[in-house]
């Protein structure tokens, strides 16, 4: 069926194209998170394992209402590491490093989703799409907000 939402089906194939690279980009975060939850030690477990869980909880969430928001565009969201792997800016990593060490991951990671989300409204605006710019610009926040966080507790 087709798709009339008000938005012209060349700036949806667009967008939607940008949203799956945030889709990808968070949830690599959102797995990495994950993982340092489960493997982080040292004299700040407690309140790293808390805040990584917080943290991953959140993404869970994101990751859902990313992918559903490309699919209200009339497009399949992207569902595998391997388009993950080739949509996102983060690499997947190896191993587990020192708990402040994945503070800083973490705190690079949310930087580089926030930049991913900036390029959603870059494409969406222009095209009118208030639902994609409003679900970016919160990403925006939100993941801005997390970068600062965990860049005092990198401190």
């Amino acid at each position: 069926m087709e798709v009339d939402i008000g938005i012209d089906a060349k700036a949806r194939e667009a967008i939607s194209k940008e949203l799956s690279r945030l889709l990808a980009d968070s949830y690599t975060l959102y797995l990495k998170t994950q993982n340092y939850h489960w493997n982080v030690t040292g004299p700040m477990f407690r309140s790293l394992h808390l805040m990584f869980e917080e943290q991953y909880m959140e993404l869970r969430d994101a990751v859902d209402a990313i992918a559903e928001r490309i699919r209200a565009l009339g497009y399949p969201a992207p569902g595998s590491f391997a388009e993950y792997s080739k949509l996102g800016s983060m690499a997947e990593e190896e191993g587990i490093p020192e708990a402040m060490e994945m503070v800083r991951r973490l705190a690079t990671g949310h930087e580089a989703t926030a930049r991913t989300a900036r390029d959603v409204v870059k494409i969406a605006e222009p095209a009118g799409d208030v639902a994609t710019v409003d679900l970016a610009t919160v990403r925006i926040e939100t993941h801005e907000k997390t970068a600062w966080m965990l860049r005092a507790t990198a401190e």
